[in-house]
């Protein structure tokens, strides 16, 4: 019998994973980034605290506008880009990336090469 394969399940299997290994702090908080079919979002967020200080997504209505569609690589480097920008606004520089469990590739490869491009360093 073919055992079957729950993509999401394995996805959040592997972030946690990365988060026994990894956390933010509030010299360098965690840049988290979450992808669906349809958007991208990615936050920033302190964990010793609890609290997300910067987030920005496809979602949001500012970016919405310049974006056709929220599930490509286009729009990953604007969000990366937003929210690096959010962040450097807020007094941030040093991040921790957590790719969320999926796999350093296409967009969300695109969303890191972008925020470091606009000044995060991880």
């Amino acid at each position: 019998m073919i055992k079957q394969v729950n993509k999401k399940a394995a996805t959040q299997k592997r972030h946690q994973r990365l988060r026994n290994k990894l956390s933010g702090t509030s010299e360098s908080p965690r840049l988290a980034v979450y992808r669906s079919t349809k958007h991208i979002y990615a936050q920033i967020i302190d964990d010793v605290k609890g609290v997300t200080l910067v987030s920005a997504s496809s979602n949001d209505k500012d970016l919405k506008e310049k974006l056709g569609h929220g599930g490509n690589i286009e729009a990953a480097k604007v969000v990366g880009e937003a929210v690096a920008k959010k962040a450097l606004k807020a007094g941030i520089k040093d991040v921790v990336f957590d790719r969320g469990g999926f796999l350093y590739h296409g967009r969300v490869a695109a969303l890191a090469d972008a925020a470091r491009e606009a000044g995060l360093n991880f």
